[in-house]
């Protein structure tokens, strides 16, 4: 089989170096973690050119879409399996940047937010393909289809069950920034004062704080529900911080966070969901492969 020229290798690089964020961005939606997203997407590369060498391939980011997502749906159908035996609750890996990042900073997270991960973690990995691909990337049902490996009438059913859980788990996901700042900074006021009643009223009765230590470090095994639950859970968190803890606004996907040193080793990233000016998650990620640094 004849190789590639490599006028044609270098025409092939030049579009996949142009859909590679875009690319990232659809990988990391169906599988919620980054390292995979990018293996994923490095692995796309050499099926396209074996792919180019039979067939010429006209629209690289059109095609490369098609194989990244099925290949992610595939992968996360083995992560599933994993998924189930981990230890504690299972988040997705989140995604950090200075908080006075530049707004036309390359990033992820313009379009995947961590409380949307959580929210499709709900899903079958047919379902969460077919609504992050319809949904979130604008793709046709025809496209769609041609990815999960069934009809277009069968991808629309699958989109609408989709649609109908992510709407079901969370109050909303695309909240404003600045609301969504505003609110995290009075629940991070309320902590560090140690006012429990100014800590519960900020938080949504039915709160949920997760915390995924994924069985290498100490995170609590279960959810815990409950406004004031959660409000006494943090507040004994703060208390039983050390001198070598500190504490510093990021970005986690986009909105404000926060991430914990320890002795400045990166212990700690908090992602906070906010819908109505209350606080509804509040998720701990501690599992250390899922804590690296992309600033």
């Amino acid at each position: 089989m004849a190789g590639l020229s490599g006028d044609r290798e270098a025409e092939l690089s030049v579009g996949y170096a142009a859909a590679r964020s875009h690319l990232t961005r659809v990988a990391y939606a169906i599988l919620g973690t980054v390292s995979e997203a990018e293996d994923v997407v490095s692995e796309c590369w050499f099926k396209l050119v074996r792919a180019d060498r039979e067939d010429r391939v006209q629209d690289v980011g059109a095609w490369a879409t098609v194989v990244v997502a099925r290949e992610a749906m595939d992968v996360l159908r083995s992560a599933r399996v994993r998924r189930e035996t981990y230890t504690g609750p299972w988040l997705p890996e989140p995604l950090l940047a200075p908080v006075a990042d530049p707004a036309d900073r390359v990033t992820l997270d313009e379009s995947v937010s961590f409380a949307l991960l959580v929210v499709l973690e709900s899903l079958t990995p047919a379902e969460r393909t077919a609504w992050v691909l319809h949904d979130l990337f604008g793709l046709t049902f025809e496209d769609v289809a041609a990815t999960v490996g069934r009809t277009p009438a069968a991808v629309r059913q699958l989109a609408a069950r989709a649609r109908k859980h992510v709407g079901e788990g969370a109050p909303r996901v695309d909240v404003d920034r600045d609301h969504h700042r505003q609110v995290v900074e009075r629940f991070l006021a309320a902590a560090s004062g140690g006012h429990l009643r100014a800590l519960v009223a900020i938080l949504d009765p039915g709160a949920v704080l997760t915390s995924d230590g994924g069985g290498k470090v100490n995170a609590a095994r279960r959810p815990v529900h409950g406004a004031e639950q959660v409000a006494r859970f943090v507040l004994g968190l703060m208390g039983k911080a050390g001198p070598g803890h500190v504490l510093t606004p990021v970005a986690v996907n986009g909105v404000l966070g926060v991430a914990g040193h320890v002795h400045g080793r990166l212990d700690t990233v908090v992602s906070f969901t906010v819908a109505g000016g209350l606080v509804h998650r509040v998720d701990f990620v501690r599992a250390p492969d899922k804590l690296r640094l992309r600033f």
